[in-house]
C-alpha cells in the first residue's frame, strides 16, 4: 500500500493520517509456511541527519543475508507516538533496497501497542504489506497484567518477553499481517542479551554510520 504523507505534514495532520490508516492494520496473520528470511531495521540522527539500515538474516540459522545503509535529511520533529513521521521513509528505503520478495520484518519501535494503534511498525508493514513486528523498549500506552500490556478494556496490545540472561524486558506487539502469538514466536527464535538479531545487527550498522558522520565532520571543521 502507497502511504501518501504530505511533504510539510504538521503533528495534527499526522496524528489524523494515524487513525485513518489505523483500522487496516491486520493483527490475525499466521506466519508463512515457507518462511527463510527475518530483517531487522533501526534508525538514528545526527546534525539533522537520519541513519537508517535494515538487516536480512535467514529464519533457520541467523546468518546476515543482506545489509543497506542510507542516510537522509530528518525531515519531522521528535514527538513521542509520531515516530513514523520521522523515521518511516528512511527505514522503508532500506527494507526496499535489500530487494526481498518473502521476509517478516522486527522494527524497532511499537506497533499496535500506541496511543492511536498505529506505530511505527504499523507504518512500516501497511507500506510494504508484509508481516511486521514492533519491538519496543518501553512502553508507550497501556498497563502491564502479567506477561502482557493491556488497554483500558483489558484487551492484549503487546507481550513482555524477558531478554536472556540481562534481565532486561522488550515489548512485542503487531504491526502488520502477524497475530501477537505468531510476532512473539519470531521475536523468541531470534532474541539475544541485546534484544532480537536482526534489530540489533541494524542497530550496530546506524551506530557506525553515525561515528563515521562525527568523524567525518569533525576533519571538516
Amino acid at each position: 500500500m502507497r502511504i501518501r504523507v504530505p511533504r510539510q505534514i504538521t503533528p495534527q495532520q499526522a496524528i489524523t493520517l494515524q487513525r485513518k490508516l489505523a483500522p487496516l492494520v491486520n493483527d490475525c496473520g499466521d506466519l508463512p509456511s515457507d518462511i527463510s528470511t527475518i530483517v531487522g531495521c533501526d534508525a538514528t540522527y545526527f546534525n539533522g541527519r537520519t541513519v537508517a539500515a535494515a538487516v536480512s538474516v535467514g529464519y533457520d540459522d541467523l546468518s546476515v543475508r543482506r545489509v543497506k545503509v542510507a542516510e537522509g535529511r530528518t525531515v519531522f520533529p521528535y514527538i513521542p507516538g509520531l515516530l513514523a513521521f520521522r523515521e518511516g521513509g528512511a527505514v522503508l528505503r532500506v527494507i526496499r533496497a535489500l530487494r526481498l520478495k518473502s521476509y517478516v520484518c522486527l522494527v524497532d519501535g511499537h506497533g499496535l501497542a500506541h496511543p492511536r494503534r498505529f506505530g511505527l511498525a504499523c507504518f512500516v508493514g501497511l507500506a510494504l504489506d508484509r508481516p511486521t513486528i514492533g519491538v519496543a523498549k518501553s512502553l508507550l500506552c497501556g498497563s502491564v497484567d502479567g506477561s502482557h500490556v493491556v488497554d483500558a478494556a483489558g484487551c492484549a496490545i503487546a507481550e513482555i518477553v524477558p531478554l536472556p540472561r540481562s534481565g532486561k524486558l522488550i515489548y512485542v506487539s503487531v504491526g502488520h499481517k502477524i497475530s501477537l502469538r505468531n510476532a512473539v514466536q519470531v521475536v523468541r527464535h531470534c532474541v539475544t542479551p541485546q534484544g532480537p538479531l536482526p534489530i540489533r545487527l541494524a542497530h550496530e550498522e546506524v551506530t557506525k554510520r553515525k561515528w563515521q558522520l562525527k568523524r567525518s565532520n569533525r576533519a571538516s571543521s
